[in-house]
């Protein structure tokens, strides 16, 4: 679907491109939250899980990056995997101010049941690109996440 608005060629390139971005991230996305939905995860539980599995213990300010999450949605996110006892927070006791967020054997148990479908699902998501359309997607992507990562600090 391409945008309606009648403005000028670089509006109209924009809008057609961020109108295709969104409704092709939106339709991977989709029958991914569904099936983790299915298995009791919310797709920032399962990036949370996931993150702390492949990078070990993590602040909950950085796993909020990674996850591109606000700090508020964080500490929901981070709440609810705890009274699941899926997570918990230890202080650091070096500096007090640190609160690194590990992953419990009982998180490390439903990741490893959940991962290997998840991956399968997102493999035949993505199985209409050929390799070097997936490594170019990926370039695109990460240009312009880096473009907008370098705006959001000047600002």
């Amino acid at each position: 679907m391409a945008t309606h608005h009648e403005g000028t060629k670089t509006q109209i390139q924009a809008l057609n491109a961020f109108i295709t971005l969104t409704r092709a991230a939106e339709s991977v996305n989709a029958p991914l939250e569904r099936a983790l939905a299915a298995a009791g995860l919310s797709i920032s539980q399962f990036g949370t899980l996931d993150a702390l599995y492949h990078l070990g213990p993590l602040c909950q300010g950085e796993i909020s990056r990674k996850l591109l999450r606000s700090g508020g949605n964080m500490v929901m996110v981070l709440d609810n995997l705890e009274k699941r006892g899926l997570v918990r927070r230890v202080r650091d006791e070096e500096d007090r101010r640190r609160v690194p967020v590990h992953l419990t054997e009982k998180g490390r148990r439903l990741l490893r049941s959940v991962f290997p479908p998840h991956l399968d699902r997102l493999v035949s998501l993505m199985g209409e690109l050929s390799p070097v359309e997936l490594e170019t997607l990926r370039g695109l992507c990460r240009k312009l996440g880096l473009q907008q990562s370098k705006a959001g600090r000047t600002k």
